[in-house]
């Protein structure tokens, strides 16, 4: 419920985003180190967002809340970088992100692969699954803890 009063808050003011607001667990530990210049460490999805992009809400209504919970959450945490600020020296990407959301999988800091845009909860899941496996992670197994 409190999710989805962000989401309705987000699409009504426009340039509230998720990130800006107090989120629990490994959301707001991934916001926390995207502000800062620390580069993840381990598999995490690096997504790359402006305030007002329309797509970015629409993720974040549609598949940020399940993320952190999903088994492709699990193996790579988010962590939300906006696209205007300056990438951190360690953080390894084969080209600077041109459009918003753009979604990163990196391995300690060195970009896998990415996702330009957000094609629908669907195609996302899918490509998401893609990039994983082309990492040598089955998206299909529990991740260990």
């Amino acid at each position: 419920m409190l999710l989805a009063r962000r989401a309705f808050l987000a699409r009504v003011l426009g340039t509230v985003t998720l990130s800006a607001l107090p989120v629990a667990g490994t959301l707001r530990a991934a916001h926390a180190a995207a502000t800062g210049d620390d580069v993840p460490q381990g598999l995490a999805l690096v997504m790359f967002q402006q305030a007002g992009c329309p797509w970015c809400a629409r993720w974040n209504d549609e598949v940020a809340p399940g993320y952190p919970k999903s088994t492709e959450g699990q193996l790579a945490p988010l962590v939300r970088r906006d696209i205007h600020a300056e990438v951190p020296a360690g953080m390894a990407l084969t080209a600077p992100p041109q459009f918003t959301p753009t979604f990163v999988l990196m391995r300690d800091g060195k970009e896998l692969g990415r996702i330009q845009g957000y094609p629908g909860a669907d195609f996302f899941w899918a490509m998401l699954d893609k990039l994983l496996t082309g990492a040598g992670v089955d998206p299909n197994a529990a991740p260990k803890t």
